[in-house]
């Protein structure tokens, strides 16, 4: 198989290009593009020799793409428009303009890529966004495959559920017709989409998901319940999944005055942070405000296990600040390292920052980023001899078996 030649749209940190590497599979980065400037500085640092476009996606023409001549599009669009903590403002988000202009101008190039492969949020499989891509692809002709995959499912100890989509062309599909303008396809109706509640079905055992307040559930301490503490205690003892230990950094690498929480942090938000311990084999998705807010951006590590969680946590809100503080400081707990952040994310040792990034503009970055184990795996299916057919369906196994694809 010739080396293949890639766009990389949206690359952020390198996490797609991180993924290509890891695939093995023979293929040459063409292009690389991408507006936000301390994402450029840090893919510029890690991948001097590949051409970086810092440039809006709809600035740039038709001509320049098909000089490219690129055989597959890897691309990670924003995800605000569909994320469930923001508006859901779909294609009417201006943050969409950009997607919107790929799929415009994908059957008018020259040539279109062999292989396709998009990463979102949960939440996209349910947008009018979706529905406009799968429309595309199908008159282009392309066979592809949707799922709904975290990083548990390949063994790391993080949960970060996000939706996939691998598309491949397809040499059989009649409604191509080439021309010197490009492709042109057929109409697509809505009655031929696949219903959005069945595209994407899975079983996520593994994914955090707190039970909603509710003032009749008996809570056990730090405002968890039997339930919250039966889950956590099931997903530490899948041994499909590492340990956290295997991700962390030596301690004696590591300058614990940056990251030890503060009083008021604990004061402030100890009832409601996600603890993890070395032996621990679950952390909750790490986002891009880790280190600057507290609820719901990522799990903190406890770095001295003489003391339960639970002895510290049950009735400390009868206590003083004072008394609270010295109970929790006993825990010792901590951030994880923006270096640990990355090692859950699959990225490679060769990772690195200019040592101009913050840390917390370092945080941003990976919680904008995506899992590189779990992406190489699907680049590796997609360029596989049998996706497209049932031997390539089985072949999500290695994915584990938490979820299904369409």
């Amino acid at each position: 198989m010739e080396s293949l030649r890639v766009l990389e749209l949206y690359s952020g940190i390198g996490g797609m290009h991180y993924a290509l590497k890891e695939s093995g599979i023979s293929a040459q980065v063409v292009a690389a593009v991408d507006i936000n400037t301390t994402a450029n500085k840090i893919y510029r640092h890690n991948f001097p020799d590949t051409p970086l476009w810092n440039k809006t996606i709809e600035g740039i023409p038709l001509d320049d793409f098909n000089q490219l001549s690129f055989d597959m599009i890897m691309m990670s669009p924003p995800c605000q428009p569909f994320t469930r903590l923001g508006l859901q403002g779909d294609v009417a988000d201006p943050r969409c303009k950009s997607f919107l202009f790929i799929l415009e101008l994908l059957p008018r190039l020259c040539k279109l890529p062999t292989y396709i492969m998009l990463e979102n949020v949960k939440g996209f499989e349910s947008s009018s966004a979706r529905d406009y891509l799968i429309k595309v692809l199908s008159g282009c002709g392309y066979t592809y495959q949707e799922c709904m995959i975290s990083p548990t499912n390949v063994g790391v100890p993080n949960s970060r559920l996000r939706y996939f989509l691998i598309a491949k062309m397809s040499a059989e599909n009649s409604s191509i017709q080439t021309s010197d303008k490009g492709c042109s396809f057929s109409h697509v109706t809505d009655s031929e989409f696949p219903e959005r509640s069945s595209v994407l079905r899975y079983k996520c055992q593994n994914i955090d998901q707190p039970s909603e307040d509710n003032p009749n559930v008996h809570v056990l301490y730090k405002r968890e319940t039997q339930m919250d503490s039966q889950r956590k205690t099931n997903q530490n003892k899948d041994l499909s999944v590492q340990q956290i230990q295997d991700y962390l950094e030596p301690q004696m690498n590591i300058n614990m005055e940056l990251y030890l929480l503060k009083p008021k942090t604990l004061l402030r938000y100890g009832s409601i942070l996600d603890i993890v311990q070395p032996h621990s084999r679950r952390s909750v998705c790490f986002t891009k405000g880790y280190g600057r807010y507290v609820e719901g951006t990522g799990s903190v590590l406890q770095c001295c296990m003489e003391n339960e969680i639970s002895s510290v946590f049950t009735n400390l809100d009868q206590l003083t600040e004072e008394e609270k503080l010295q109970k929790m400081f006993k825990l010792n707990l901590r951030y994880f390292t923006p270096r640990e952040v990355a090692n859950l994310m699959g990225f490679p040792q060769s990772f690195s920052f200019p040592e101009d990034i913050s840390i917390i503009q370092q945080y941003r970055v990976l919680g904008n980023s995506l899992n590189v184990l779990v992406v190489a795996r699907l680049l590796q299916l997609m360029s596989s001899e049998h996706f497209g057919h049932s031997e390539g369906e089985k072949q999500f196994s290695v994915l584990g078996n938490e979820y299904q694809c369409s």
